[in-house]
């Protein structure tokens, strides 16, 4: 399938829309979190995150129950791969945001993505990545950089912490490329996400049981932990996986840059925090990165782009 921006119109634009909504769904995690209980701890949130998202993922899948399509059971084994790198992530994002940052950990974890996607991309394929997604990747990565890092004010980070984040980067860029082997051999893309994340769902639940919980009973954990679970797992995973049914999965990780872009404007508007203008800057050029990563060129795989 190849999409091209200037002759698709709409029906080009459909999949990079879905995908930006994705991220954007997925930038009002950390606001969501910080607006909670202050008793709740990251490992306990992210473990009832994964159950109650892989549920409401499994609802969806259920609901809309495909004519055609080979069944989960067919591609047991991918699910069980792709939904240990979903805990992989978790945890290993929780982590480093301990120990390196908030800031930090969210840079070395997204602008890692892409890169980790483009090495499983060519290891799987030997597709090498097209010139234009280089470079809007790269201008992502400089803005990001620029946003987490630099225009914002931070301590001195844990060199495990930084270690930990690459580890979150290349557990998303490995259950993204899962979910797409999946779709690529017929599973369509609602059971696809409620594969994986009811695997990683279930591969954390034992955190439920040494975390304090508590705040579960109050009116501010249960809203929390709804808009978590149902609105940036379960609504943004299916709009996430049907834009990466169509699209490369390099291209869908780049395009999620858009998330702490999302974050940035979330914590000043909300949580009344400041962004020096270099992460203004950094805003900037990360749009700008992603304006020319939606123009490039999709192929089916085994093709090259130059």
């Amino acid at each position: 399938m190849t999409i091209d921006l200037r002759s698709r119109g709409s029906s080009a634009l459909a999949p990079l829309a879905l995908v930006l909504l994705a991220a954007a769904l997925f930038g009002t995690t950390g606001t969501a979190v910080q607006r909670g209980p202050s008793s709740a701890t990251t490992l306990g949130v992210g473990a009832a995150r994964l159950l109650l998202g892989g549920a409401t993922l499994a609802a969806v899948a259920r609901w809309q129950r495909p004519a055609a399509g080979r069944p989960w059971a067919m591609h047991a084994r991918s699910s069980l791969f792709g939904g240990a790198m979903v805990a992989v992530y978790q945890l290993s994002f929780f982590h480093a945001t301990r120990h390196a940052g908030v800031a930090l950990a969210t840079v070395c974890t997204i602008a890692s993505g892409p890169v980790f996607a483009g090495l499983i991309e060519w290891a799987r394929f030997r597709r090498l990545p097209s010139t234009a997604w280089v470079l809007g990747t790269t201008i992502c990565i400089v803005g990001v950089t620029l946003l987490g890092v630099v225009g914002r004010s931070g301590g001195d980070p844990e060199l495990l912490g930084v270690a930990t984040a690459l580890l979150a980067g290349f557990g998303y860029a490995s259950y993204a490329s899962a979910a797409k082997h999946q779709m690529e051999t017929g599973l369509d893309p609602a059971g696809s996400m409620a594969a994986l994340f009811c695997v990683g769902g279930v591969l954390t639940a034992p955190l439920l049981l040494v975390e304090p919980m508590g705040w579960l009973r109050t009116g501010s954990g249960i809203a929390m932990i709804v808009h978590l679970g149902v609105i940036t797992v379960g609504v943004a995973y299916t709009a996430y996986g049907r834009g990466l049914a169509r699209l490369t999965t390099p291209m869908v990780v780049t395009l999620t840059l858009l998330e702490p872009i999302t974050a940035a404007i979330l914590s000043v508007i909300v949580l009344d925090e400041r962004l020096r203008p270099a992460g203004w800057v950094g805003i900037g050029l990360v749009l700008a990165g992603l304006l020319v990563t939606a123009r490039v060129r999709s192929g089916p795989p085994g093709t090259v782009r130059r």
